[in-house]
């Protein structure tokens, strides 16, 4: 039978020394670049164990796992949970994960940005520095496949166009489903996006906000996928959106992704850019938007203005130097019931 470790991410504020994830924010991650702590939604704080932890900790033990509960509020505390799943040493002296583990580990996350935040350590942890590349590590890869994640949503699914990222993947909510999936259900390999600041995209990135009055902020950029450029940097751009999943797929009543597939090993990228409408007599002049595709395996966004704001996984950050994405097929993994 599996020991199962049941994590939950603690509140930085509540936490001496700093959180984990992004920026040292625990619970919803930091806001990239900026170093504020994004904190739990609504104010929530993270470090007494929800009803749902409760309940799968429950289905677990009563099918006969030896469960564990864990709050962790710093990367550290988080490294040390992760560290249950490494392989026994090798020659090589590189830290890796056992594909025959007998610990499983689930994620209670309140946003995709907690889920986010653990798999950007077990990347710390796995990837091999460069200078050190194994040779069984696969052509399109700088990280191993990472251990699988069960992953216990703690907030009931919502409608509308964001889904978080278990709902799109059709993931069990209940808690006893989750424990089923965690035991007993299949694994589901994904592709993860890498970008050069050090962080890694599960669902997407959106660049570009708007006012106070809701009205769009254009920026410019130099926006390019493989070999394809969306903008050369002199149009302005309403919003940008980088899909490893759907959860920037329209923006309002806007598509902008069609079809983001997260196990496609590619990335969809999609660039808004106003263009005006010959008016007809008397007539205002309309606004409508253009919107340009590519796909490929990485993306590059190089800013002209001095700072361009957007959310990665629902973190809120601001980009100011070039940031490219990279697409790693298959690298993590989610149970599935």
């Amino acid at each position: 039978m599996y020991d199962v470790v049941l994590l939950t991410l603690g509140s930085e504020r509540d936490a001496p020394g700093g959180g984990c994830g992004d920026g040292d924010a625990c619970c919803g991650g930091a806001p990239e670049d900026t170093g504020k702590p994004a904190g739990p939604p609504d104010g929530q704080r993270c470090e007494t164990p929800r009803v749902p932890v409760l309940a799968c900790a429950d289905a677990l033990t009563a099918r006969g796992a030896r469960v564990e509960t864990v709050v962790a509020r710093s990367d550290a505390e988080v490294d040390e949970v992760l560290a249950r799943l490494d392989a026994p040493a090798r020659p090589d002296g590189l830290t890796w994960p056992d594909p025959d583990s007998k610990v499983r580990l689930v994620v209670a996350v309140a946003s995709d940005a907690q889920l986010r935040a653990v798999v950007r350590r077990l990347v710390r942890r796995y990837a091999p520095p460069p200078s050190r590349r194994p040779a069984e590590l696969a052509g399109d890869r700088t990280v191993p496949d990472l251990p699988p994640v069960g992953v216990l949503p703690l907030d009931p699914a919502r409608g509308g166009p964001h889904r978080d990222l278990a709902a799109q993947l059709g993931l069990p909510r209940d808690p006893a489903a989750v424990a089923a999936a965690v035991l007993d259900g299949g694994v589901r390999r994904l592709d993860l996006l890498r970008n050069d600041g050090g962080s890694v995209t599960l669902d997407g990135a959106l660049l570009g906000a708007a006012d106070e009055a809701g009205r769009p902020l254009h920026w410019r950029g130099r926006v390019e996928v493989d070999d394809a450029v969306l903008s050369d940097g002199a149009d302005p751009i309403l919003a940008c959106a980088i899909g490893n999943a759907g959860g920037y797929a329209t923006l309002d009543s806007l598509p902008l992704l069609t079809a983001p597939d997260p196990a496609d090993g590619r990335v969809e990228v999609a660039v808004a850019v106003p263009v005006p409408t010959r008016p007809r007599l008397g007539r205002k002049k309309k606004i409508r938007y253009e919107v340009r595709r590519a796909r490929g395996r990485a993306v590059a966004v190089i800013p002209r203005d001095e700072r361009v704001p957007f959310l990665d996984d629902g973190v809120e950050g601001e980009l100011s130097r070039k940031r490219s994405w990279w697409t790693e097929p298959g690298a993590w993994a989610v149970f599935t019931g």
